[in-house]
């Protein structure tokens, strides 16, 4: 599988509060290949996107993607990824290095923030994974 997609979404109730994390993978033509969630304990919502993107990357590698666009719901990791806002948070600062260091790993990236419902199914994960802690 050269390329993936990665819908990724992170929450937290309450901000910080419980959060977590999901990611589903699909083919560029929206076929799932996988999907993972996982509670993440107590965090904020910034934190817990991040930690949804390092998963997501996750996946991708895991299925052997050379080329990966993840799809998230959050504008603000999504214009820290592509260099537009500077990360000035540092709770922030290590989760951003570590993704642009495992983005760097691929032969290709792309990062493209959408509305929440464009991004259900990760939503999905995201609240069952806080419902079943």
């Amino acid at each position: 599988m050269d390329r993936v997609v990665v819908h990724v979404d992170g929450g937290a109730r309450g901000n910080p509060g419980p959060a977590a994390v999901a990611a589903v993978a699909t083919t560029p033509d929206g076929d799932e290949l996988a999907e993972r969630n996982a509670y993440i304990g107590e965090a904020t919502n910034n934190v817990a996107e991040y930690r949804a993107l390092l998963l997501g990357l996750e996946l991708a590698r895991e299925l052997g993607a050379r080329e990966v666009e993840v799809v998230n719901d959050s504008e603000l990791v999504a214009r820290q990824v592509g260099g537009e806002y500077k990360v000035k948070n540092a709770g922030l600062k290590p989760l951003f290095l570590e993704a642009m260091r495992t983005l760097r790993g691929f032969d290709s990236w792309a990062v493209r923030s959408v509305r929440r419902e464009h991004n259900e199914r990760a939503d999905e994960l995201v609240n069952e994974a806080l419902d079943a802690r």
